[in-house]
């Protein structure tokens, strides 16, 4: 009589499924992540330690990382949905956490209560602001958006953006960018653009003529020169440049819908807009 009970040993024949080796290839871009991220909590432990250029440069060398491991997830072909979550992770604690804390530290600790209030409402704006790219990457037939725009400021240029009165103290005008004041006003505008649907521009793919190419990479040499002999005014210099072009994008993104009679920016997508820059429709 065959021994049906639920405690008797399971037949030799019957084996685990072996597990799928990962590929090298899926491991790398999640291994930048997880650098961009411990960079990230690093520029918290240097702020708390008052070392703020140390905590600024953690907090850029965690945007480079950034992004770095998506593209390099798409050239070896190992983006997974794994990778996606973990860089969301380390998105919200090193763009959204980070850069606020060291702004507590360094000046809204001052104003108490009111300062912490304000580091919660930038992280839960990056918070939210994720949340829709995640929600958006989900869609399974997203609107035609591609490289064009982002609806409202990215992660990573909002960590840099509110950081600005920092960066720009290294230099000069401290005893004026350091005010509570300022840095509040920066933190405000900062968490209301990033979960904006104000188009900006994303230079995913941007098209250039052969003309343009020499004199983009001796622009591209000067400000590497720049970054090494005066890194904390070239860095000002660019992020000043990016605010500025903020309107611009507004405007370009107008003229565009008007040439084409397309696109809308719809506040549940995070998605770059895909239109040619010659009129032409998607």
């Amino acid at each position: 009589m065959t021994d049906t009970s639920p405690h008797s040993a399971p037949p030799s024949s019957i084996r685990r499924p072996k597990r799928k080796r990962l590929s090298l290839n899926v491991m790398i871009p999640n291994m930048l992540t997880l650098m961009a991220l411990s960079s990230g909590l690093t520029a918290i432990r240097f702020a708390y330690e008052g070392r703020w250029e140390h905590a600024a440069l953690a907090i850029l060398a965690a945007a480079i990382l950034d992004a770095l491991d998506g593209r390099i997830a798409r050239l070896l072909k190992g983006t997974s949905k794994f990778g996606a979550e973990l860089d969301s992770l380390a998105d919200i604690l090193s763009f959204g956490v980070a850069p606020p804390m060291m702004l507590y530290f360094w000046s809204l600790e001052q104003m108490g209560r009111f300062g912490w209030i304000l580091v919660v409402l930038f992280a839960v704006s990056c918070a939210l602001r994720l949340a829709r790219f995640n929600t958006a990457a989900e869609d399974p037939d997203p609107p035609a958006w591609a490289s064009t725009f982002f609806s409202g400021v990215p992660a990573p240029a909002a960590a840099g953006l509110v950081l600005l009165p920092m960066i720009i103290s290294f230099n000069l005008f401290e005893e004026y960018v350091r005010r509570p004041e300022v840095v509040s006003v920066f933190m405000i505008v900062v968490a209301m653009l990033m979960i904006s649907s104000i188009p900006t521009y994303s230079f995913k793919k941007v098209k250039l003529s052969p003309k343009l190419v020499l004199p983009l990479m001796v622009t591209v040499g000067l400000v590497i020169a720049s970054m090494l002999s005066a890194p904390w005014v070239t860095l000002s210099g660019i992020l000043a440049a990016y605010m500025i072009s903020i309107p611009f994008a507004v405007r370009s993104y107008r003229a565009i819908c008007i040439r084409t009679g397309s696109c809308e920016i719809d506040d549940d997508d995070d998605q770059p807009v895909d239109i040619d820059l010659n009129g032409k429709k998607p």
